[in-house]
């Protein structure tokens, strides 16, 4: 029981190192890219997907305790290879929109109607960009109308 124990807390703690970078790499070169005011944090908290993280963390901690070592540190170098890419500003720029973006969106206030992309979708406010006034929105969620 300890050592099935010892294998979660272990793949837990890889895999968060994981997410770290992942995040890390989307905040440099997506969120401060577009100028969103948004703190790390936030961006980790709202956007981590806990049953990727879960399946994450009991490969790596499996992997680990109960196969060779060569093999869990190969196959975390190689994460951490994925990972730490996003670092790089053309992968993290993709890999943030990816995960963060909505294209081709249109979004109808009581006064105006939108058509653009999502840039970030936060707790409170919409990061929007129009394509006719080309131009980046913060728009308050509570004023938008139906779903988007």
């Amino acid at each position: 029981m300890s050592k099935m124990i010892q294998a979660l807390l272990t793949g837990m703690l890889m895999a968060f190192i994981l997410d770290f970078f992942l995040f890390l790499g989307i905040k440099t070169n997506y969120i401060d890219a577009y100028g969103i005011d948004l703190y790390y944090n936030i961006l980790f908290a709202d956007n981590q997907n806990i049953y990727i993280y879960a399946l994450l963390s009991f490969i790596l901690g499996y992997t680990l305790i109960y196969h060779s070592a060569k093999l869990a540190l190969t196959l975390f170098a190689l994460l951490s290879l994925l990972v730490l890419s996003t670092l790089y500003a053309p992968i993290g720029h993709s890999v943030g929109e990816a995960v963060l973006m909505k294209r081709d969106v249109s979004l109808q206030t009581n006064k105006y109607s939108y058509h653009g992309n999502i840039l970030y979708e936060g707790r409170k406010t919409i990061t929007f960009y129009d394509y006719k006034i080309d131009k980046t929105l913060h728009l308050d969620k509570n004023k938008i109308k139906g779903e988007y």
